[in-house]
């Protein structure tokens, strides 16, 4: 009974062998069909996790844009090349600038017929060519991918797969190289035409293989969006700002939750997917508690208060360029985590400045700073000044001053001091100040 048993196991257990070495493994098919920012990097290295889930052996970028950030669009060309699979890159009517350096990653290029690709120019917000410089790391890296393609041999002649020239000649102003579907055939840019990604897996020898798409949950979604720049900066300035602002009003109120919340939200994105070290957080705690003994405990402002912010801001920065383990360490991102806490820090020198000037919200500004007016008619009552004008006025002494006493001036009677010795009765004097609410006087060597 015992050998049926074994039997039985090990022809169970070939069977299993036997169908997954049968069943063919996935295309996986990452669609990139927005602005190139850190958003879609996000999505696109959630697209790598799940292609890896499901033992992907190919994976399918499917291009749709207009380009956008170079340090997000980078970071999705070192990934790609990093891979172990084969990468494709399907041109679905548009792959401009950054959308160009990412299908000239992938090792196989396919254009729809009428799409096209290149126009790599650098340019700033207003849409203006970026200087030289920016203009040579560009070409420098559209140069470096389609080297990394390597060579093929022509008749008796290696030759590049992909000439790098032309990928420089995308990037520089005065060509700004676009190409059509049948000119990147021409140049060896593209591998081919297909109007749908079926097609692409028939020219490659992989019809009929499964295909499996990328699909967002809405953590992914969220994850991405405060993965944007432009929010991270607004966090860092609610952060910031927040902290200032609460250590500025007495107890814990509102300022000390908004900026509690801003930091869960800034640092989450990397929380979650993996990619912040400890120390980023240790040091963002260490540099608060630095700041807030500064302020409370230590007069002035000096060692430890210089100390808790430049550890808030390497925490602040680190967490944009911490290692990952599909990209590894994301050197592109060390320039935008100075820009993006640069313009927090800005955002929040003029929020706080705001808040609390005399143009800021009244109701923020009774907490931070002393509103209470002191008025006749609730009881209070100032220094009368009017008796300062008779200041260098005779007088005369009603009463002996001891040093104090009465005087005479006019008809009306005041108190008074003496500023030296004893002053008699009936004598000449002359107020000589007026201090504290009370008249000083001297005697004159004459009699009234």
């Amino acid at each position: 009974m015992r050998p049926l048993r074994l039997i039985t196991t090990i022809l169970i257990l070939l069977t299993a062998i036997c169908a997954d070495a049968i069943t063919p493994r996935p295309v996986f098919v990452i669609p990139i069909e927005t602005e190139i920012d850190n958003s879609a990097f996000h999505h696109f290295r959630q697209g790598v996790r799940q292609a890896r889930e499901h033992n992907a052996d190919m994976l399918l970028v499917r291009l749709n844009t207009y380009g956008g950030a170079l340090d997000a669009a980078d970071s999705i060309r070192t990934t790609l090349l990093k891979l172990d699979i084969p990468t494709v890159a399907f041109v679905d009517v548009n792959a401009a600038s950054a959308g160009a350096l990412i299908a000239l990653a992938c090792d196989s290029v396919y254009m729809a017929d009428g799409a096209s690709m290149g126009s790599a120019t650098v340019v700033n917000g207003a849409g203006e060519p970026m200087p030289e410089k920016y203009q040579s790391y560009m070409s420098t890296i559209m140069r470096a991918t389609a080297e990394h393609h390597g060579r093929k041999l022509v008749g008796d002649s290696m030759v590049w797969r992909r000439d790098p020239a032309i990928a420089a000649s995308m990037v520089n102003p005065e060509e700004s190289v676009s190409l059509t579907s049948r000119q990147a055939i021409g140049c060896a840019y593209a591998d081919g035409i297909a109007g749908s990604i079926d097609e692409i897996l028939a020219d490659l020898d992989r019809a009929g293989a499964p295909v499996e798409y990328y699909k967002s949950s809405l953590s992914d979604d969220i994850m991405g969006f405060l993965a944007n720049a432009a929010v991270r900066a607004v966090l860092v300035m609610l952060i910031l700002g927040g902290i200032y602002m609460e250590m500025h009003t007495p107890g814990l109120g509102v300022a000390a939750a908004v900026a509690s919340i801003a930091t869960v939200l800034y640092f989450l994105p990397m929380y979650i997917t993996g990619t912040v070290p400890a120390w980023v957080l240790v040091s963002f705690i260490i540099g608060v508690v630095l700041i807030a003994f500064e302020l409370f405990v230590i007069p002035g402002f000096g060692i430890c208060g210089i100390s808790g912010i430049i550890a808030v801001a390497a925490s602040l920065m680190g967490a944009m360029t911490s290692n990952d383990a599909v990209t590894g360490f994301d050197f592109a991102a060390i320039g935008q985590s100075f820009a993006v806490v640069g313009v927090g820090c800005l955002l929040a020198i003029a929020a706080v400045w705001y808040l609390t000037s005399s143009k800021g919200p009244k109701r923020l500004r009774r907490h931070t700073e002393l509103m209470t007016e002191l008025s006749n008619a609730d009881g209070f009552v100032g220094v009368d000044m009017s008796l300062s004008r008779f200041v260098g006025q005779h007088a005369r002494s009603m009463t002996v001053l001891r040093p104090a006493g009465k005087i005479e001036i006019g008809h009306e009677v005041f108190d008074a001091v003496s500023t030296g010795a004893f002053i008699a009765a009936d004598r000449t004097v002359k107020v000589v100040k007026y201090e504290n609410a009370q008249l000083y006087v001297t005697e004159v060597n004459e009699n009234i």
